[in-house]
């Protein structure tokens, strides 16, 4: 717990005057922001391995560079390194798991057989920190994906492995949104596709569409379990043709009652991916939101406090979409220190959602509906330089979190001790 900073105290409240003078409550922006839930994805702490013995490469069209020192090897490892960065991001938020992070006690369990038990500590530790869970099929590193073909294969034996997966996947979501008293918004995405000259674009999105109807066939009580398809522009592999592209799972989701998941990294990099949300929510009741960086065509890259981000913070907030947008994080970056990595971009993302509620959101609608457009533009030049900085500290230090660059320290106090150890080991 830090020690209250009477400098903070100070530019907080003058920073509630400036607001205030635009009609904006800062304390009601603050509580809103405090029920937010971001899902931090577990893979950003070992750079996609999991915990499977099998040996395969990541493949699939990821890619993860770098080789920072101290990578968790084991799940007691991984959850150290989100304690620690948890301890360091304002707010309660949630965990988004792999199903390749199974602990099976050494033996060796498939895919298509995969059980709720075999994420029993995942979820009690889940449970201890008050958190909900999220959580992933894996199409990626496994024998029956090495040629890039998983829900679209021509063998069938193949698909029916890869529908089952999926099968147990759901119901192991369902286990832990019960557990844990949250639904679990479990995310189907897949590398099916071709590098070069397709022929037949048809017949896989056909197969694909087969194997969803079947793998989401059997009931499951969305109390507890919400099923969501993801789409992608193009993957390493996958240059030419990708199977489930966006119009495809965007209909698949509006035929289906599904959720439909946008991944900012999965498109043109010209493309606003904030002006999807309107678009897609008039058609979907629920959005799942993954929120990367793309840089040129590479997509995973750790979330800054970008144009972007913003972009797409202020339409949750401006469509009043909070309520149905899930909000989850999906990058890797192994060149830095990876606890870091998870703090920079979660807490960026979060920095995105106040610079959002900080806004006078009905007058702004006013100008606009009344035409008044040279008023709604110069009001939101004026709040780009008022003090939010003060806000952000005020609201880490009410939280408890270390204000200004004193995390950095934390975690730079955190390499030395354990991360260093697991080098030396």
């Amino acid at each position: 717990m830090t020690s209250p900073n009477k400098n903070v105290d100070q530019a907080f409240a003058l920073a509630k005057e400036r607001y205030a003078e635009l009609g904006v409550d800062v304390e009601k922006a603050l509580e809103r922001l405090a029920r937010i839930p971001i899902s931090l994805h577990c893979w950003q702490g070992d750079d996609v391995g999991g915990f499977e013995s099998g040996g395969e490469e990541l493949g699939a069209g990821l890619a993860v560079t770098g080789n920072y020192p101290g990578k968790a090897r084991t799940a007691d490892e991984l959850r150290s390194d989100l304690d620690e960065a948890l301890s360091l991001i304002p707010g309660t938020h949630r965990l988004n798991l792999h199903a390749s992070y199974a602990e099976t006690g050494g033996k060796k369990v498939d895919r298509d057989a995969l059980e709720p038990v075999h994420f029993r500590n995942w979820i009690d530790w889940a449970k201890a920190k008050g958190m909900g869970m999220d959580f992933n099929p894996t199409y990626f590193s496994h024998p029956k994906a090495a040629d890039g073909w998983t829900l679209a294969h021509q063998d069938k034996g193949v698909r029916q492995f890869w529908i089952d997966h999926g099968v147990a996947c759901r119901k192991i979501g369902a286990a832990m949104g019960e557990a844990l008293g949250s639904p679990c918004v479990t995310n189907v995405w897949i590398p099916d596709g071709m590098k070069d000259q397709t022929v037949d674009r048809k017949g896989p999105r056909e197969r694909l569409l087969q194997s969803l109807d079947a793998m989401f066939a059997p009931e499951i009580d969305p109390r507890y379990n919400r099923d969501a398809v993801e789409g992608k522009l193009f993957g390493i592999g996958s240059e030419t043709y990708v199977v489930g592209m966006h119009e495809f799972y965007l209909g698949y989701a509006v035929s289906r009652k599904k959720i439909f998941t946008i991944d900012s990294g999965h498109f043109h990099p010209t493309e606003v991916v904030a002006d999807k949300l309107s678009s897609a929510l008039t058609y979907v009741d629920e959005v799942l939101m993954h929120v990367s960086r793309g840089v040129r065509w590479d997509s995973d890259h750790v979330v800054l406090l970008t144009d972007d981000i913003e972009l797409i913070a202020q339409e949750l907030v401006r469509g009043d979409y909070l309520d149905r947008v899930h909000i989850g994080l999906d990058f890797f970056d192994a060149s830095i220190n990876r606890v870091a990595a998870w703090v920079i971009g979660t807490r960026s993302m979060i920095k995105a959602l106040l610079l959002a509620l900080l806004e006078p959101i009905d007058a702004l609608r006013k100008y606009e509906a009344d035409g008044d457009y040279t008023s709604r533009l110069a009001v939101l030049e004026e709040l780009k330089t008022l003090p939010f900085g003060a806000v952000w500290d005020h609201y880490l230090q009410t939280k408890g979190i270390p204000v200004g660059r004193a995390w950095v320290d934390e975690v730079k106090r955190y390499e030395a001790d354990v991360l260093g150890e697991r080098s030396r080991g």
